[in-house]
């Protein structure tokens, strides 16, 4: 599904040039359940732009389903993100003062289903993340940190992308709550979903059946969990 052929990105600020990413080669399967682990600085989150089509590298390839990422125009990267691509973040990145089922079924707002269409859409994907039925109605600044990120999880499953990326998604958890979220991804995993996942703590990681350990840019480490 993914194929990463020497990828390098090079920052130029002036005369100063900073490697964020030195000649990283890897490929992920379909159904596959990937963290990619490292510390600040590491080149984590310029990997998971490059995987998130939101960048490009300096060079390397990066295939998608059989397409190179960089060669596309801007209009085929906005339908891939928005077909191939489910986004989980930190931050949850909700609408406050919204419904939860409202926020499941923004990015369908340009889509030609109609509204009924929409609605069961965004119910099945909500029961799928594992959100109970009250609380479909709830504004989501009345959730939970573990509910939103599960309403998030939800709405990234919404356009029934190829890949899951998520994106530090138990940053700001606590550890009970962190344990609930990474058993819901396992689940998803379980189900055919493939999952990237990019953290900088180990035991999150472990979650996942391959750590990739990056560090100054490089690869240090692809293990697949036993």
């Amino acid at each position: 599904m993914i194929e990463c052929k020497n990828l390098t990105k090079i920052y130029r600020n002036g005369d100063v040039e900073t490697v964020a990413l030195n000649n990283v080669s890897f490929d992920i399967e379909k159904g596959d359940f990937v963290s990619i682990i490292g510390p600040s600085g590491s080149g984590k989150s310029t990997l998971m732009h490059i995987l998130g089509a939101l960048d490009t590298p300096t060079s390397g390839t990066y295939f998608l389903d059989g397409k190179e990422v960089s060669k596309l125009s801007d209009d085929d990267l906005s339908e891939l993100r928005r077909d191939k691509i489910g986004f989980v973040f930190q931050a949850f990145n909700l609408l406050p003062r919204t419904t939860v089922l409202r926020n499941v079924m923004l990015p369908l707002l340009y889509s030609n289903k109609t509204e009924e269409e929409r609605v069961k859409k965004a119910k099945e994907c909500l029961a799928y993340a594992g959100m109970e039925e009250s609380k479909f109605l709830n504004l989501s600044n009345q959730l939970s940190g573990g509910q939103m990120q599960r309403v998030a999880i939800a709405r990234s499953l919404i356009n029934d992308p190829a890949i899951i990326l998520a994106d530090e998604p138990t940053g700001n958890l606590d550890t009970k709550t962190s344990q609930v979220v990474m058993q819901a991804f396992q689940e998803l995993n379980s189900k055919g979903h493939t999952i990237i996942l990019i953290t900088h703590e180990m035991d999150i990681a472990n979650y996942a059946k391959r750590v990739i350990h990056i560090r100054d840019g490089m690869i240090e480490k692809d293990e697949i969990k036993k």
